[in-house]
């Protein structure tokens, strides 16, 4: 296998993956380039680099830092910017100076890892005083006890509870945002920009706040300043032209539905094969027998 024939396992997220884990993957470094204008960001376990590439378009410096080996070959061919760079290194022992960045992303990293503390130790480490890191991780709650998933890559997964204390124990200051890939219908002035969104939210036939639904990931932003200093947006809506989540969804239905068609129009035809008279007769003398 070749440098750039990177195959989704189910591990690590491919730019080409579709559907669910695309808008899930995408949108958290879409709102992740809202942090890091003009800054020096560190991509903590970057996999092939398309994150990395995403954060360039904004940030001054951008270093993506993977454990594999492959990856970060495919990374170096594929993306290539002045003030980006991929290096290859366990996140827990980087190759760093101290002090170093001012936003250490880190996505979807801590549940494939069991020493929380000591991954949270090397990103302090390596931020700049008041840096800010963006971490993300499933709710254990919601990925995995209410569905009954089992993901044979994660090494230990957090309930809500469990990482509010991780986060709590190494940062003074944190800003919350649960992510969760949900449908919406939307309704806009065509004669005006969008820059006005109001959510209305319908639970039950009750409308509520967004606390009426539980994250499937909390997406952390984690200082030891308040995060003050930049108007970051209270939420991120994230889709594309192409709709591909919800043609999916509008295919599997029209699939099932044409096939129950066709089992009905099946079930029809035996119905009067065997409303016929002769073949009445035949099936119960083959019956006797």
């Amino acid at each position: 296998m070749s440098e750039q024939e990177l195959v989704f396992t189910g591990e690590r997220f491919l730019p080409d993956c579709e559907r669910e884990i695309w808008y899930e993957h995408y949108h958290r470094y879409a709102m992740a380039s809202h942090w890091v204008e003009g800054k020096d960001v560190l991509d903590a376990a970057c996999g092939e680099g398309y994150g990395s590439h995403l954060l360039a378009q904004q940030a001054n410096s951008v270093t993506g830092v993977d454990i594999d080996p492959q990856a970060i070959a495919h990374a170096q061919k594929t993306y290539q910017q002045d003030h980006l760079t991929f290096i290859t290194s366990d996140v827990l022992t980087l190759p760093l100076e101290s002090d170093t960045y001012d936003v250490i992303v880190s996505f979807e990293t801590l549940e494939h890892l069991s020493e929380h503390q000591q991954l949270l130790a090397e990103f302090k480490r390596v931020l700049k005083p008041g840096g800010v890191l963006l971490i993300s991780t499933p709710d254990k709650r919601e990925y995995s006890d209410k569905t009954g998933f089992d993901n044979e890559y994660h090494v230990r997964e957090l309930y809500r509870e469990e990482f509010e204390q991780l986060i709590n124990s190494n940062f003074s200051h944190s800003q919350w945002f649960g992510q969760k890939l949900m449908f919406s219908s939307n309704i806009w002035r065509l004669d005006q920009p969008a820059n006005r969104l109001q959510q209305d939210h319908m639970v039950n036939q009750q409308l509520t706040d967004g606390a009426g639904f539980a994250p499937m990931y909390y997406v952390v932003a984690a200082s030891d300043q308040p995060m003050t200093e930049a108007n970051h947006p209270d939420a991120y809506q994230f889709t594309e032209q192409d709709e591909t989540v919800y043609g999916h969804y509008n295919a599997v239905i029209r699939a099932h539905i044409k096939a129950e068609q066709d089992c009905m129009a099946l079930q029809n035809r035996q119905e009067r094969w065997l409303s016929h008279p002769l073949i009445g007769r035949l099936i119960k003398w083959f019956g006797k027998e």
